[in-house]
């Protein structure tokens, strides 16, 4: 078995510039805060960032949004961290909206080789410009194509050794989709357990989508 610990220091040094994240969690609940902090200092800049939301300043992935370091949001809102609406505004940031079931179900087809989502969400809104309409059953749906991302850090309750992977309450929101959409996925874990303590059937991420595993 690969050992699979690294520290925060040794995760957030394989992010690389203009390279292409996903961050879990909601509203920084459920986001690996220290390797994000340790980015911050490092000063990583031309980030596009697949997150749900943008955090607030001092909180989630809404740090890097605060310290100028991200080129570009993927994102179903952004209401929460007034560093983002500024930036958007003056032309510094872009900004992709996506619904957030929307946003879900792209990074699940992202992570299985789908080639996309058929959904009727955002029709007949700005949603729906420059994307295929493709016609089921006699029903129009907009093609959302899959996401994915160089590198996903990802924030568990409890892990173990090999990597396997549990998520309290609302921490599982989006880290166990971006755990199978990213070629690197390095998990920020709360608690690490030895290998075999976890019972099976409460994984909710297996060891086999995650590389690196870092103590919180």
């Amino acid at each position: 078995m690969a050992k699979k610990l690294i520290s925060a220091a040794e995760a957030a040094a394989k992010v690389k510039d203009g390279m292409t994240l996903m961050i879990g969690g909601f509203l920084g609940n459920g986001s690996p805060e220290n390797i994000i902090d340790l980015l911050v200092e490092k000063g990583v800049k031309d980030l596009t960032l697949i997150v749900n939301d943008s955090g607030f300043p001092d909180k989630g992935c809404g740090k890097l949004v605060a310290n100028h370091q991200v080129k570009k949001l993927i994102v179903s809102h952004i209401g929460t961290n007034p560093y983002s609406g500024e930036k958007m505004r003056n032309g510094e940031m872009e900004i992709e909206f996506s619904p957030q079931g929307t946003l879900a179900e792209r990074i699940r087809c992202g992570g299985s080789g789908l080639g996309g989502v058929l959904t009727p969400v955002g029709l007949g809104t700005i949603i729906e410009e420059g994307k295929a309409q493709v016609e089921v059953d006699g029903k129009i749906f907009l093609l959302e194509k899959p996401l994915r991302a160089d590198i996903a850090l990802i924030g568990a309750s409890i892990g173990d050794e090999m990597g396997n992977l549990i998520y309290k309450g609302t921490t599982q929101n989006f880290n166990p989709l971006m755990a199978m959409a990213a070629d690197l996925v390095i998990a920020e874990i709360k608690e690490i357990v030895p290998a075999g303590s976890l019972a099976p059937e409460s994984i909710h991420t297996p060891h086999i989508f995650v590389d690196h595993i870092v103590q919180h």
